[in-house]
This record gives C-alpha cells, sequence and structure tokens, in this order.
C-alpha cells in the first residue's frame, strides 16, 4: 500500500502559496485536461503569456475574484513514491484560524515567505501555531527567488532569521528544512534549478517524498471516543449492543481489558467489528465497533481505555490550557461556554485569563481579553469530568473546541497544558 502524507500549507497574502500548490498539481500531472484548457484560455484573455497555475487551486467564486484564498481546500496528488493529502489554507490574516483546521491533521507544513520580503509577522504567528499544535516538519519555502535575482544572500539571511524563529518555539533544528524556489517558473519545487547552483538541497518534492512519516500510534494506550451506541433490534441482532467510535490512539484486540471513563467502569472486548465484518483487532485511525462481555452503561461521549490504570488520563473538572482563539468576537474572563472534548460536549467558565503568547518571543504577556487570532493562556472549570491529557502527550486527549452555547459556532481550539 503506497504511503499517505498529510501536509499543510501557510503563508501570508501575495507570497505565491496558491502558484506554488498550482505548481505542484501541474507537474506531478495531478489536473484534468480540460482544467488546465481553462486556465489557459483565462491566462490568455488576462494577457499572460504562460498558463496562471494559482487558478488551478481558488476553487471559490469569491477567491477568484480577490485574488486570494479564503477556506481551507483539501488538494489530493501522488507521484510514484507517495500520495498526499494537502490542506490549502488561507494567507490573509483574517482567515488565520482556517491554519488551525488545515494543520490540525498534518504531518508536515510548508510555510512561504516571499524573497523580497523575507520572514513577515504572519510567518510569526502561523510558525507559533504550527508549534503548538505539535505538527512534527515545518518547510519553508523561499519563494519569487527570480525577483532577487536568485540572490543567495537574500536566501540565507532569510533562512536565519527563520532558524532563530524555530528555535524560539523548540523546533527541532533536524526537523526544519528551507529550500530556495520559484514557483512562477518551477525552480528546485519538482527539479533543481540551474539558475541556483548554489543550492545543493533536496527540491520541495523530494522533502516532501522523503520526509519520514509518524507512525500511527498503534502502540499508545488505548482511546477511542464513543460516537454511537448500536442496538439494531432487528431478528437477527435482537441482543447486540456495540460501541461504535474512531479509534484515536493504541490498538484493541479481542479478550482485552477496558475501562470506561468517566464512570470507571470495566470489561473484556468480546469481538471487535468493522464494516469489512468482524476482525481480531483494529488499531488507531480506524472505526470500529466494540462489543463487551457486560453489560454496563456506556453512552455517547464516554472513553474507552486500556484497563491500566498507570497510563489512564486524569479525570478533571479544572485544567489549564492554551487557546487558539477563532472568533471575531473577544474572549473575557468569566464566559459561559460549551467544551467539546472528543464526543462529549459540557457547559464551562473560563474561571481565568492568564495572558497572550508574545507570536516573537513565545512568552506569556497580560492580557484582559483575547481577540480573533490571539494565542491565550486560560484556566477552565467544567460542569462534568473530563478524561484529559496534555496536548504534548496525546493530541486525542488533549484536544478540545470552545462553543458558542447560543449559535453553536466555534469560538476557539484548546490545547491542555
Amino acid at each position: 500500500m503506497m504511503e499517505l502524507l498529510r501536509f499543510a500549507t501557510a503563508g501570508s497574502v501575495d507570497d505565491g502559496k496558491s502558484t506554488l500548490v498550482g505548481r505542484l498539481l501541474f507537474e506531478t500531472k495531478s489536473v484534468l485536461a480540460d482544467q488546465l484548457d481553462a486556465v489557459e484560455r483565462v491566462s490568455v484573455d488576462r494577457g499572460l503569456s504562460t498558463p496562471d497555475l494559482s487558478l488551478l487551486t481558488d476553487g471559490l467564486r469569491a477567491e477568484r475574484e480577490q485574488g486570494i484564498t479564503i477556506d481551507v481546500a483539501y488538494r489530493y496528488f501522488s507521484t510514484p513514491r507517495r500520495s498526499f493529502i494537502l490542506a490549502d489554507t488561507p494567507g490573509h490574516v483574517q482567515y488565520t484560524r482556517n491554519t488551525v483546521t488545515g494543520a490540525s491533521t498534518s504531518q508536515l507544513a510548508v510555510i512561504l515567505v516571499d524573497a523580497r520580503h523575507g520572514v513577515v509577522e504572519q510567518t510569526y504567528r502561523h510558525t507559533a501555531l504550527l508549534a503548538l499544535l505539535r505538527v512534527p516538519r515545518l518547510v519553508l519555502a523561499v519563494n519569487k527567488m527570480d525577483l532577487v535575482g536568485y540572490d543567495e544572500a537574500v536566501f540565507d539571511a532569510i533562512a536565519a532569521t527563520f532558524a532563530d524563529l524555530t528555535a524560539t518555539f523548540e523546533y527541532p533544528a533536524e526537523d526544519v528544512d528551507v529550500v530556495p524556489v520559484s514557483a512562477l517558473d518551477g525552480d528546485n519545487v519538482v527539479v533543481p534549478s540551474a539558475r541556483m547552483p548554489w543550492f545543493r538541497g533536496p527540491t520541495l518534492l523530494h522533502l516532501l517524498e522523503s520526509t519520514p512519516i509518524p507512525a500511527p500510534e498503534l502502540t499508545q494506550p488505548l482511546r477511542m471516543p464513543v460516537q454511537y451506541v448500536v442496538r439494531p433490534r432487528t431478528g437477527e441482532h435482537s441482543d447486540y449492543r456495540g460501541y461504535a467510535g474512531r479509534i484515536s490512539a493504541g490498538t484493541v484486540r479481542d479478550g482485552d481489558e477496558v475501562v470506561i471513563l468517566p464512570s470507571g467502569s470495566r470489561s473484556s472486548v468480546r469481538h471487535v467489528d468493522t464494516s469489512h465484518g468482524r476482525v481480531d483487532s483494529a488499531g488507531a485511525g480506524r472505526s470500529a465497533t466494540l462489543v463487551l462481555d457486560d453489560d454496563i452503561d456506556v453512552a455517547r461521549g464516554d472513553l474507552i481505555v486500556g484497563a491500566d490504570g498507570a497510563t489512564a488520563p486524569t479525570l478533571r473538572s479544572d485544567f489549564e490550557a492554551t487557546l487558539c482563539w477563532l472568533s471575531d468576537r473577544p474572549l473575557d474572563k468569566g464566559a459561559k461556554l460549551l467544551v467539546r472534548h472528543g464526543t462529549r460536549t459540557t457547559p464551562c467558565v473560563v474561571t481565568a485569563l492568564h495572558g497572550c503568547v508574545d507570536i516573537r518571543t513565545a512568552t506569556t504577556v497580560p492580557a484582559d481579553q483575547l481577540a480573533i487570532n490571539d494565542i491565550g493562556r486560560v484556566s477552565i472549570h467544567t460542569a462534568d469530568l473530563l478524561p484529559l491529557e496534555p496536548y504534548a502527550l496525546s493530541r486525542a486527549t488533549g484536544g478540545f473546541l470552545l462553543i458558542d452555547p447560543v449559535s453553536g459556532n466555534t469560538l476557539a481550539a484548546g490545547l491542555v497544558a
């Protein structure tokens, strides 16, 4: 089975991200002939001598009219070595919140900068978000090298600034790559550039094809949020009761002892069912239905974990967290919201607002409220006990959302400290 890499792109407005993504799609022959014909016609109508590959990615009408990306779009392409799911996120500061969505499941992120401007405020903001979300690898693509005469000194200065930035957020140097590119002409995107002989590193596509892919969390302790209780109530399955969900970490097998949180009830797995039939085991990333030996109370919102108490999440109603605030409505201390953790939703109160993260220094500075795109440290009290773990240990049990109880809109992405 071919390997799959999930990665996200991020950058400021007019850094050429849409052109870079279009170049990748074009060079990997992932564009249908009629799509390319349409791009060529529009490019000619605009007086361009070469196809404007950015038109391959700006799919919404509003995006085409404004010339900017305003929503996360998922692109799919492949090479003989690997398949890819690309989360193409907006560059405009107004849509930074969408970067959280695109990067939350990514194994790598490509950050673009314009060689003429270097590292800008949005670069700091994106790097901070990617560090908080613990995206394993970063690639800085220094784009538009053609507009600075393919100057090595310009590239070196930007690479040095970015190295200082990633060090501030404690990214290991071996997990960060920097490559000079010209998306317009394809330099160092798929094939090495003859116009930048001084750069002897890999091309962008080679990095995407060769970067190690983190293995699924198959060996981690079992974590399975219950999404649905399956009761067919048919003649053939009159007594069937299964607990369905997507395994977020670990592996479950027939006969395994499990604990249901928050109740603490214990049982054993009688068998594991999937959409392809009964299996002996199922691992992280797979949807499954568990049938247990005992008739115990299990409901949507519960968490099924392994019976080893030493690795079980801690049940808490008070905790500290980092928030990526996504709403135009500011957050104040005392706000009454909803927490969605796994498949459980419960009321909560923001009991303290400790401050806002300075995206240049990674330090927390005092703040009375959080505004859109701010990253802040808070304390939260929930109405129900939640099985929580630090996000650094587990994305599954360390991540949550804050929701407006009236509108149902998502207000923030949260990371348990």
